[in-house]
């Protein structure tokens, strides 16, 4: 069993106002926080991996082939393999929450 204390997390900042970090991980999955300050973005980008997550704090965004679909805190969400997708904070607030990948995902570099 892996236990990754709160205090353990290290953050990395993959574009402009977008912090993440690997949290537990195993074979199959592993999870990510996510912390996206007000008015940051994350480019479209698609993976082979299935995304699920969860909203603790505020309202993200997601851009997804022509349409906005908005995720509030409480709200859950699937993005299957290989579809492009976008989010955006478009609140006053942080928005924050976890996603889960399938397989797992190293923290991605979107700055390139």
């Amino acid at each position: 069993m892996e236990v990754v204390p709160k205090d353990a997390e290290e953050s990395t900042e993959a574009v402009e106002g977008v912090h993440l970090s690997l949290l537990a991980g195993a074979e199959e999955m592993n999870v990510q926080h996510f912390f996206i300050e007000p008015g940051a973005e994350v480019p479209e980008h698609s993976h082979d991996n299935e995304q699920t997550g969860y909203i603790t704090q505020g309202t993200l965004t997601f851009l997804v082939d022509g349409e906005e679909l908005d995720v509030s805190e409480g709200d859950s969400y699937a993005i299957p393999g290989d579809e492009p997708h976008a989010a955006e904070n478009r609140g006053d607030v942080p928005v924050e929450g976890v996603d889960i990948f399938s397989p797992p995902r190293e923290n991605p570099d979107w700055k390139d």
